[in-house]
């Protein structure tokens, strides 16, 4: 057993952490600068290569501040790889440079792990997913955000401007159950080897809980996710974007009918979408140029259209992406919501390790 000592300058030390505004409301690791060089041993990359230099805010991210933060999140060094191609995947998706990380919309990063490292580290593929209870998907998700608040200093009621944010800005990262999918992963569907690690990357502003069971029919189950799919109260634009996460029940149902991941997205583009009338209900039957945003359609506007005018909501089947993942125990799924439809759909990087 420590000393009391040793206990008590290991509070203090997580204390002096807080006092610094480094912690993101949760006690955080203190990094040595012994476990800092644990990390760094873990990537080829250089310590001083830049990440990414965020040019609105004058700041940037080094790999060891990288590996600074992930200490601090309570990762593993062997998580670190990951972490790195986390951060970069988000930003090869790109809402970083167009400033979704502070925007109004509160929107978080969102990751999806596939490939041997998903096993090899412990991420969670299968029950919970979404939840807690694993150290590699709780710290390496968290990482991100300490690297989001400490080296770009995007700290709630500072630069960060979130109305009301997302429980997922604590951070979320999830892995493909491939072992119980009947369909090729998702890294795989995207063009990388089974045999490599890779994180997928999006923006993501919601996750909607999908309860659907009670039925053997797979159409009926294709319609409950378009449905959830075009919950109006998430569009701020003219098109969308979603990830489905399909719960390995729905997944298998779908496969033995004879639906394949292609299959689902042309289905889910084919049937999502409002009519008019749907919109003005809303408020949200009009566009502002050049912004894109949606907003109420002008009197003017109105001459010459119907009201039962149909409006598709993806711009492409592509515009959903489908990963299994969760227990193989209820009829589960999530429809994740994102963020924009400007950005790259979705990032991706390679896990160096």
């Amino acid at each position: 057993m420590a000393e009391a000592t040793d206990l008590e300058a290991a509070v203090a030390a997580v204390e002096y952490c807080f006092e610094q505004g480094w912690a993101d409301g949760l006690p955080v690791v203190p990094p040595t600068p012994e476990r800092v060089e644990e990390f760094l041993a873990t990537t080829p990359r250089a310590r001083d290569e830049v990440l990414w230099r965020n040019e609105a805010v004058g700041r940037e991210c080094t790999v060891e501040l990288a590996a600074v933060n992930a200490v601090m999140a309570g990762c593993r060094p062997e998580y670190f790889p990951v972490v790195l191609a986390a951060f970069l995947a988000a930003i090869d998706e790109r809402s970083p440079t167009i400033g979704a990380w502070q925007s109004t919309t509160g929107g978080a990063p969102f990751f999806i792990l596939n490939g041997p490292l998903r096993r090899q580290l412990g991420f969670n593929c299968a029950g919970n997913v979404f939840g807690p209870g694993f150290r590699a998907n709780a710290t390496v998700g968290r990482a991100i955000r300490l690297i989001i608040a400490n080296a770009y200093g995007l700290r709630p009621h500072e630069l960060d401007q979130a109305t009301q944010g997302t429980p997922a800005r604590i951070g979320l990262i999830i892995a493909e159950n491939e072992e119980d999918s009947p369909w090729e992963p998702l890294h795989v569907q995207l063009g990388f080897g089974p045999e490599e690690s890779v994180v997928s990357a999006v923006h993501i502003r919601s996750c909607d809980f999908l309860d659907n069971r009670q039925t053997g029919n797979p159409e009926h189950l294709l319609n409950d996710l378009v449905d959830t799919v075009c919950r109006t109260g998430v569009l701020i634009t003219p098109h969308h974007r979603a990830v489905l996460v399909l719960g390995p029940e729905h997944a298998e149902l779908l496969a033995r009918h004879g639906y394949s991941k292609r299959a689902v997205q042309e289905y889910v583009y084919e049937h999502a979408g409002h009519t008019v009338a749907q919109l003005e209900a809303v408020g949200k039957d009009g566009v502002e140029m050049p912004i894109g945003f949606i907003r109420p359609t002008r009197p003017e506007e109105r001459v010459g259209r119907s009201a039962d005018e149909w409006r598709r909501l993806l711009k492409s089947p592509d515009d959903v992406l489908v990963v299994v993942a969760g227990a193989k125990n209820a009829g589960v799924s999530t429809v994740v919501q994102l963020f924009s439809s400007r950005a790259k759909f979705p990032g991706m990087a390679r896990v160096e390790a």
